[in-house]
């Protein structure tokens, strides 16, 4: 059983990696090293990490109407991807917009979301946009600038807590949230308050939109910082399902969870080292360059 789900969740990342970077040479541009470094992250919590409801079949995303208010009864969020809302069931909270290509993939991999769905990236009157919303799939809030997804989770883990519901909450962050104050912050809170209802999963590759995470703000020693915190800290290899999966096995203990998965910007995609250390948003320099992508794409 345990070699299966670790087959199935290994062969989902591949398939994230390999629709993003498909959508990434077809775009001229994408988040193509988000999907190298949080692959094994997004399966592992979509297969096996956390307890969602299912869904009847993969999802095409409906057209987006307006945003919610009286003339807008019947407005829905993107959390239909991720099953009904019920207290016994867990809810997941992307913090970083930016990965939200990658999501999107992960939840085709999963059987969430129709793989179709992924044709109206970035088109007007779609909710599968590049900075996912509210009502993008797989997101039931609005994380907008960096840091403040950790907070809306805490308040939610806070709610559940307080309506004795049984389900966790889950959370995907960025290395680079942690050079912000707010989810100082929100860290504080969450251990002041004892929210071992809630988890978080770090994505910690080293980059940053401006470069090499040590160069421009560094945040390591993290794991010490986050326990001086209070929380509950693991540190493992980003890539290595079992060590993914380990801490959220764990019997929740009065603070916070928090996953410190470190990984490569470019694993499973080499060519992509050659753009150290800019990798937040890959473009093509010429067509040269898009044909050798191509060419990783079809050894995929």
């Amino acid at each position: 059983m345990k070699k299966d789900i670790n087959k199935r969740i290994k062969e989902a990342a591949k398939g994230i990696r390999r629709r993003v970077l498909e959508h990434t040479i077809n775009n001229n541009g994408g988040y193509l090293s988000q999907a190298c470094s949080s692959s094994e992250i997004l399966a592992a919590l979509y297969l096996r990490i956390m307890n969602l409801g299912p869904v009847e079949a993969p999802i095409m995303p409906p057209p987006f109407t307006a945003v919610p208010g009286p003339d807008n009864p019947n407005y829905t969020t993107g959390a239909m991807f991720n099953g009904p809302k019920a207290p016994h069931l867990d809810r997941f909270f992307l913090s970083p917009s930016q990965y939200s290509l990658v999501l999107y993939a992960a939840l085709i991999e999963t059987g969430r979301m129709h793989e179709k769905g992924l044709e109206q990236f970035n088109r007007d009157g779609s909710r599968v946009e590049m900075i996912g919303a509210e009502h993008s799939p797989g997101m039931e809030i609005m994380t907008g600038s960096l840091g403040h997804g950790l907070s809306q989770a805490g308040g939610i883990a806070m709610a559940r807590r307080l309506k004795r519901e049984t389900g966790r909450v889950w959370v995907f962050m960025s290395d680079g949230e942690f050079q912000i104050g707010q989810t100082w912050e929100a860290m504080q809170t969450l251990s002041f308050y004892k929210l071992d209802n809630i988890g978080i999963y770090v994505d910690v590759n080293g980059y940053q939109c401006d470069g090499k995470m040590s160069k421009v703000m560094n945040i390591e020693p993290l794991k010490k910082r986050l326990e001086s915190f209070g929380a509950k800290v693991f540190d493992v290899d980003g890539h290595d399902i079992d060590a993914l999966i380990a801490p959220a096995k764990l019997k929740p203990a009065g603070r916070p969870l928090v996953v410190l998965a470190y990984t490569t910007p470019y694993r499973g995609i080499k060519i992509l080292k050659e753009k150290t250390p800019k990798f937040h948003y890959i473009r093509f320099k010429d067509e040269d360059e898009r044909r050798r992508y191509e060419a990783v794409l079809a050894d995929f």
